[in-house]
């Protein structure tokens, strides 16, 4: 199940960035969560899910980590979110549940499951600053909610870096949770916004842009297409005789008809030698058989 999840969020990465106002979210916990939402969802739709479950109030400590301006090729190489593969993949043994949706149309208003949180379950809210990791400590045993919210990711060749170090702080905030019952909601918002909430400028000169990758096969496909269209002539009615042009009996329907035939034969000799069996009708008379025979002596 885990792995299922995170092998559809990094499989699905050339149609993560045929939309580009599209975003991961992903979600595990250390309790038995039977949510699984489908890939491509909106926004509204998944906060309905995740808050029909934040109601049981299953957990300790919720997490809820907010990441802006990425997408599934963010986390679908090889190398990249060591910490994220490790909790969806069933690596840590303290992870009973999980998923990950690839597409999230829109962006999710977290502050919906802190207000669940909050008049579900009791909790109270802290928060985490992401730069120096220093967050409140409360003593009493009502369920928290921690906020982590990361900076927007570089677009240079620091960006995997960037957002590895980002899951290497989730580790240890986890680690140095009191309680072992927890759970995450990693939310994300797309990378054509820009920092400031609003749509960028798409980088229509990049060469190593997946859409555009995305863009040239659906065209390429249209024009091969086209091609064999304008060469090959139209043969739904062709001219000439009939069976010429197509062929009726084929080996397998000759085999099949031979099969067929021998099946038969056997069928036939099997009813004729039941119907040659003759019993003379004095064998079943009594005073023929063993006991009439004993009287007469």
């Amino acid at each position: 199940m885990y792995l299922k999840s995170f092998a559809a969020l990094a499989l699905s990465i050339l149609a993560a960035n045929a939309f580009s106002d599209t975003s991961p979210f992903i979600f595990f916990s250390t309790s038995e969560i039977l949510a699984s939402p489908p890939q491509i969802i909106s926004s509204s739709s998944l906060s309905i899910t995740i808050n029909t479950e934040l109601e049981k109030c299953l957990s300790d400590t919720y997490v809820i980590v907010s990441q802006p301006g990425v997408n599934a090729a963010d986390y679908s190489g090889r190398h990249a979110a060591p910490h994220l593969k490790n909790w969806l993949s069933g690596k840590d043994r303290r992870i009973r549940s999980s998923f990950a949706v690839t597409d999230v149309v829109g962006q999710i208003n977290t502050a919906t499951f802190a207000e669940t949180l909050e008049t579900r379950c009791g909790a109270t809210t802290l928060s985490v600053d992401a730069s120096t990791g220093q967050y409140d400590i409360v003593e009493d045993m009502k369920p928290r909610i921690m906020k982590v919210d990361f900076p927007f990711p570089s677009s240079g060749a620091s960006r995997a870096q960037g957002l590895e170090e980002n899951g290497v702080f989730l580790s240890s905030v986890l680690d140095m949770l009191p309680s072992v019952n927890f759970t995450v909601i990693y939310t994300t918002t797309p990378s054509s916004l820009d920092s400031h909430g609003s749509m960028a400028e798409p980088d229509y000169h990049s060469d190593n842009t997946a859409l555009a990758l995305f863009q040239g096969r659906i065209e390429l496909k249209r024009v091969l297409s086209g091609r064999q269209g304008e060469d090959e002539p139209d043969t739904t009615l062709p001219d000439g005789p009939l069976f010429e042009k197509y062929q009726f009996f084929t080996p397998a329907i000759f085999l099949g008809g031979a099969v067929s035939l021998f099946m038969l034969m056997i069928l036939y000799v099997g009813i004729s030698a039941l119907s040659s069996l003759q019993v003379s009708y004095a064998a079943f008379d009594r005073e023929n058989g063993p006991a009439a025979q004993k009287k007469q002596q």
